[in-house]
């Protein structure tokens, strides 16, 4: 579109690039597609370029281009991931893209607010991926259309940043635009670690008394694991009214499902057990950092140790993309975001979504189960 229309990048500073989508590339289409970038970013000037490193809703943070107060856009419908860090940043697509990268703007019509309140404490055995399986099942598929949840409260707080992501990551499977959390001291020690200093998070707050579109409130402390049926995020119940489905697949992989925190949460489970000889466990690690960092702690070692099968750095299955894309009648669990019919393979086959921990305890069992019965 820029070539046809003679058009130039208006600040190509202000633009990441990011491969994930088609690697490793397999195939003649992949191959182009991943030139094409490769080519298009030295030609528009993109500095700003991380070619195979991982998923772009993970290094986009990592590599410290996300704080508060930010307007941001993404070509990705999980872009709103950028909310965990006080950003308001959303998805596009690639029209809509070509839009912003020849103007710097965009036109947004101001959401209402709908406030996602979270009080007490996760117990053992929960994690953000269970929060949201909850909000989903709430709420539906449409519960908050193109509405931003602001998610808020004592639960909130207590959440590592990779477990913010998630929850800002899944915004959009209940149709709103973004999701997006009050930057704290969790941020800037976060912000600190990737280079980035002096930043006042104070200006980045609710105003107390703004009006809401709706307001949900959930207790955390109460929260069973989640488990979503096919083939909708919104089809979530706690794992009791799973319990003892057969699996395939067991699949830490994901934006949503394989971050450090992810990881660490599989390996507490996994660690000194093996997965069922029916089940095909598999892992693929967010990005190439948290892979470091895994291997470094043993975490990695952990779960490869249980049977694992080590896939690289990229949407890969998520997605629908590569050679290990499910098959006919295939039985999954996965720790990713989505499960639409057909979404990652074969539309016979059948995906449940659970947290990190419920998918490395189904792979233990051959079925799937409750985490907490191997973490107690």
């Amino acid at each position: 579109m820029l070539e046809r229309l003679g058009a130039k990048v208006w600040d190509p500073d202000k633009i990441v690039l990011i491969t994930d989508h088609y690697l490793p590339a397999h195939d003649d289409e992949s191959r182009r597609i991943l030139r094409t970038a490769r080519d298009w970013a030295r030609e528009a000037g993109v500095r700003r370029f991380y070619d195979g490193i991982g998923i772009c809703h993970v290094v986009l943070p990592e590599m410290g281009h996300l704080r508060p107060g930010m307007f941001a856009i993404g070509g990705d419908s999980h872009s709103p991931t950028g909310g965990a860090f006080g950003t308001y940043m959303f998805g596009i697509g690639a029209t809509e893209m070509f839009g912003v990268l020849v103007t710097g703007e965009i036109w947004v019509r101001v959401p209402q607010t709908v406030d996602i309140e979270w009080s007490g404490r996760l117990s053992e055995g929960t994690c953000a991926k269970d929060m949201m399986l909850a909000v989903c099942a709430k709420l539906g598929l449409d519960g908050a259309q193109y509405q931003a949840l602001q998610y808020t409260g004592e639960a909130i707080s207590a959440l590592p940043m990779q477990e913010r992501m998630t929850l800002c990551n899944m915004a959009p499977e209940v149709g709103a635009q973004t999701g997006i959390i009050a930057p704290d001291e969790v941020t800037l020690k976060w912000l600190e670690s990737t280079g980035v200093t002096g930043v006042d998070p104070s200006p980045w707050q609710g105003d107390p008394g703004a009006p809401l579109g709706a307001q949900h409130r959930f207790d955390a402390s109460s929260l069973s694991p989640y488990v979503a049926a096919p083939h909708s995020p919104a089809n979530s119940a706690p794992v009791e009214q799973h319990a003892g489905q057969h699996i395939d697949i067991a699949y830490i992989g994901a934006c949503t499902g394989a971050k450090l925190e992810d990881l660490r949460m599989a390996a507490k489970v996994l660690k000194g057990r093996r997965a069922a000889s029916n089940v095909r466990l598999i892992v693929a690690p967010a990005s190439r950092r948290d892979q470091e960092i895994a291997q470094a702690e043993g975490i990695l070692a952990a779960i490869m140790e249980a049977g694992a099968s080590l896939l690289p750095n990229a949407c890969g299955i998520c997605a629908g993309y590569g050679e290990n894309r499910l098959t006919e009648n295939e039985v999954a669990i996965t720790s990713t975001a989505r499960n639409f019919k057909g979404r990652m393979g074969a539309a016979s086959s059948q995906v449940y979504l659970a947290s990190p921990y419920t998918v490395a305890a189904s792979a233990i069992a051959g079925r799937i189960c409750d985490p907490r019965e191997m973490l107690s």
